[in-house]
């Protein structure tokens, strides 16, 4: 089905930079970067996908089903996104708050063009129907002189929860944890901007630049954009191994080497942060072990600190094997949505979020990623990102915290400014 070109790339930053610019003329475009970033399970340094051949879009209802046959018949490389309201196809919830936004709860395509960049060799995926096209549009590529860009007005960002109301609604749901129908949460509030008009690719830079993220991802798909610098893999599989590399617990990066050392001390001593880590390590295991093979779901790092540009964070590695008859989309629907972004238990959690919040959380905690012609498939936890819906001019992006019996309103409010502070810094 496919062409296969191979190019050795002499300049990967300007190129990476090039390859992004170009990929503006098309419809359709997912753009995934590691920035280099050290990690254990890593295929790629960048990807970039263009330019619908097939794909499929749809709402909740028989989601999953839907992707499972799209994924089955194709048997190619297919990119996209699932929203975090995927979840009233796999329970019986519903999602109900306001939505600026309306993108699609679901959306994948098979990309007709396809790069594929591991340390400074490009490999060049075209379906058959284009491949004559490659030799230009390689020229165009490299031949591209980068431009600055600048964002048209000043945008003015809005608070969806007020500081009052957040400790409010955090203490409410201390309330059901002291109660016993939760454990864990994960609460999240919206920053928005009304009649904002920015030029994505210029943000994604800007965001990218400063946080340097390992699972980046740029995606437009007509007028709906992501813009993401997430630093969270929520789910790869690579032949019947399956990972998922959960985050719960941050702290403050410091100028001062001394401080900053300290934070990423304090933060691994933290019991509060573990015990928030742990509680979703638990939750992950269970959720792998309804596709893996009997005694396989393995916890390979518990709360472990990673350092990013802006913040140091607790990880752990929970690794599981699966049959080669169970399908991709049935390892992703039994895991979905990820453990860090919802609680535990899952399903009692959710209801409480869904009640406490005051916006759907649409793609934001959902994820973004793509599947291999052979049913691999790596997808990120979209965190530390904003959406974009240039058709209404709206502009959002959420922030969250865990929230434990041993929460403070007030350190939960002060974390989810911590972690907004890259998305403010680049649209302000």
């Amino acid at each position: 089905m496919r062409t296969i070109f191979q190019e050795q790339i002499h300049d990967v930053k300007a190129f990476k930079s090039k390859l992004l610019q170009w990929s503006q003329q098309f419809r359709e475009v997912v753009f995934l970067d590691s920035n280099n970033y050290h990690q254990k399970y890593s295929n790629f340094d960048l990807v970039l996908a263009v330019d619908a051949f097939t794909s499929v879009k749809t709402d909740f209802h028989n989601a999953f089903q839907d992707l499972h046959e799209y994924q089955s018949r194709t048997k190619d490389w297919l990119f996209g996104y699932l929203s975090y309201d995927l979840k009233n196809d796999i329970e019986k919830l519903g999602s109900n708050n306001f939505d600026g936004l309306n993108f699609p709860e679901l959306f994948f395509f098979q990309p007709k063009k396809l790069f594929l960049l591991k340390g400074n060799i490009l490999e060049v995926h075209y379906l058959k129907m284009c491949d004559d096209e490659f030799v230009n549009d390689f020229s165009n590529i490299i031949s591209i002189e980068l431009c600055d860009f600048a964002t048209l007005r000043e945008i003015n960002i809005l608070q969806r929860i007020s500081r009052e109301n957040y400790l409010e609604k955090v203490s409410k749901m201390l309330e059901y944890i002291q109660r016993g129908d939760i454990y864990e949460a994960n609460f999240c509030m919206e920053f928005f901007a009304e009649k904002a008009i920015i030029n994505p690719l210029e943000i994604y830079q800007k965001l990218n630049t400063i946080s340097q993220p390992p699972f980046a991802a740029y995606f437009k798909n007509n007028h709906h954009y992501l813009l993401s610098a997430s630093p969270e893999r929520y789910l790869k599989k690579v032949e019947n191994k399956v990972i998922s590399q959960p985050i719960k617990g941050t702290s403050k990066r410091f100028e001062n080497k001394e401080l900053d050392n300290q934070s990423k001390v304090d933060l691994q001593n933290n019991p509060k942060e573990r015990s928030e880590n742990i509680m979703i390590v638990d939750l992950v295991r269970n959720d792998l072990s309804h596709t893996a093979t009997k005694g396989s779901v393995e916890v390979e790092e518990l709360c472990e600190i990673y350092t990013f540009k802006q913040v140091h964070q607790m990880i752990s590695t929970i690794v599981s094997n699966v049959e080669s008859n169970i399908s991709p989309v049935e390892i992703i629907k039994t895991t979905f949505p990820m453990g860090s972004m919802t609680g535990a238990p899952k399903i009692s959690a959710m209801k409480i979020i869904e009640e406490l919040e005051e916006t759907k959380r649409g793609l934001y905690s959902g994820s973004v990623g793509y599947f291999t012609p052979s049913g691999d498939f790596d997808f990120n936890v979209v965190i530390r990102s904003i959406l974009y819906n240039a058709e209404n001019e709206y502009l959002s992006f959420s922030v969250g915290s865990a929230i434990t019996s041993k929460s403070i309103p007030e350190n939960e409010y002060d974390e989810c400014l911590l972690k907004a502070k890259a998305m403010f810094e680049v649209l302000r």
